[in-house]
Parts: structure tokens; sequence; C-alpha cells
């Protein structure tokens, strides 16, 4: 059996991801390259690994075998290489990060820019997506979500909380009656998420707003303080993005104000890397001090 790990990673990625096309974009490769060596490992190991269709890749029942050793071989190659110190002074090599976009558009570019000051050789990727990252599937190295998950093996640390209150343009609270109290946001119209894409309860703020409809919806943070900023209406807004948005007013601060904390999320296999380590520590510093600057100028 002439199989090897980059074998074994490669199937992995097709595995997880369902299909030569997502596995060629986990791993960078043109997805024809990826399927001719799943060929390859098919004929190496005279199995037949994958049932393919019209809807993807699916596990045969060699295959499914396989992957629960893959998977065993691939924390083990993560275990021998957790604990080696790091080489030099600086950090070094590529690091992705997930978070949601409110934290990737207002705060991650600054800290992790500060990193890289100090750490020259190191790569730093933020993915910016409206969803919860999903670490077992190594979408990246680390996660920053609003809300800490219950399940999974993984590695939870609250970093910080932030603020977050009511905001409007001048330009919209200048043409538009005013708001002194709560029930004077039935005459106004709300910027705010579509419903059925929330995917974090900690983002469901309509309770505290009072209101039902929201007539302009958006699943991203950036699109709705745009929104905000050009006029569009009224909504929940982090403290520490008003820094960026010039001309956005807090309103009804002693009536709403809200609390959310972000957490840094790892998985289990790598709490004892101490490269990630190093750098996990430097960014849950970065990000606490960034929304405490950021808030103090709101």
């Amino acid at each position: 059996m002439q199989a090897n790990w980059d074998d074994l990673r490669l199937f992995l990625a097709v595995a997880r991801e369902h299909s030569l096309s997502g596995a060629g974009k986990v791993l960078r490769l043109d997805p024809a390259t990826v399927g001719r060596r799943m060929q390859r490992l098919e004929e190496a190991l005279q199995a037949t690994l994958f049932a393919k269709s019209q809807t993807g890749y699916a596990l045969t029942e060699a295959g499914a075998a396989l992957l629960v050793r893959a998977e065993a071989a691939e924390q083990a190659m993560r275990v021998a290489v957790a604990g080696l110190p790091v080489e030099g002074e600086g950090l070094r090599g590529q690091i992705r990060i997930g978070a949601p976009d409110g934290c990737a558009n207002y705060l991650l570019p600054q800290v992790c820019a500060a990193i890289s000051d100090e750490n020259p050789d190191l790569d730093i990727q933020i993915v910016a997506l409206p969803r919860v990252f999903n670490l077992s599937r190594r979408e990246a190295d680390m996660a920053i979500a609003v809300s800490a998950p219950e399940a999974g093996r993984l590695v939870v640390k609250k970093v910080t909380e932030y603020q977050l209150h009511l905001a409007a343009s001048e330009t919209y609270l200048a043409q538009h009656p005013p708001i002194e109290t709560p029930d004077d946001l039935q005459g106004h119209r709300l910027v705010g998420y579509i419903q059925d894409m929330i995917f974090d309860r900690e983002l469901d703020y309509l309770d505290s707003v009072g209101m039902v409809r929201v007539p302009l919806a958006s699943n991203s943070v950036s699109v709705q303080v745009n929104w905000l900023r050009q006029g569009g209406g009224i909504g929940i807004a982090h403290d520490f993005s008003l820094p960026a948005t010039p001309g956005l007013r807090r309103v009804l601060t002693d009536h709403i104000s809200l609390s959310r904390s972000f957490y840094l999320i790892r998985h289990a296999d790598e709490r004892h890397n101490a490269r990630l380590s190093r750098f996990a520590e430097a960014l849950s510093s970065g990000l606490r001090a960034e929304v405490a600057r950021l808030e103090a100028c709101a």
C-alpha cells in the first residue's frame, strides 16, 4: 500500500467538503488534481472510497472506515508538533481567523496589523462570514464568536464585552420626528438583520427595540451600518463601529443599551500548540484594548 499522509490529507478534504471543487478551494489545488489523487489513492488501497453523483461525493463503507483512521492520523500529526518550541522570537507561517463581519471589519484589521508589525514573517488571514465557523473541518485556525458554543471538542475563552446602542445619522434625525422615548420608534424605519438569517441568538435585537418589522434588512453588519450612515433609518450599532462612521449618533441611550461578548474558540487538538497559543494571547489582548479605545471615542 503506497498511500501517504498527503493522500490522506486530500481524502479528508474531499470527505468534509463532499466535492472536488470544495476540497480544491480548501487545499488551493485544481479540482482535477484532487480527483486524480483520489483515484490514485483508491487504486493503492484497492477500494472505492466515494460514491459519485450529481449531489457530490458520498463516502462508501470503505471510505467511512478510512475517515475514522485518517482523522486519528490527523490528530496524531497535530499532537506530534504541538509542543515544539516556536523558532526565534517572532511568529511565522500562516494563521487564519474566522469572525463575524462586525468584528472583522471594525476591530481585527487594526489589531492584526499591530501583530503583523511585530511578526513580519507571519501571514494573517481574516475570513469574515455571517455564520458560525466549523473548526472541526479546519475552516480556520481559530474563530471569534458572539456566544460560547456548547458542543464540540473546542476550547472557548471569553475575550471581552462590548456595547451596542440605537444609532442614526444626523441627517436622518433632522428630517424625521424626534425620538425621545421607545414609543417614538414606531414612527421610524428600522435597519437590522434578516430574521431567518440570524445565525446566533445573541444577534436578535428586536425584543430590545420593541419593533417587529425591519424594512431595511441585511445579514451583514457593514451593510446595516452603511444604511444608517446614508440616512436609511435607525438601528442597533456596535459602539466600536461609530468612530469609523462619522455622522452617526446614538439615541435613547438611557432606555436601550445592549451588552454582548466576544469569545475566542480553538479546536481542542490545538490547545498545546505553542505558536497558536502565542497568537491567541496577542489577539485577545489586542481586541480588549481596541474595544475599550473605540468605545471611549463613541
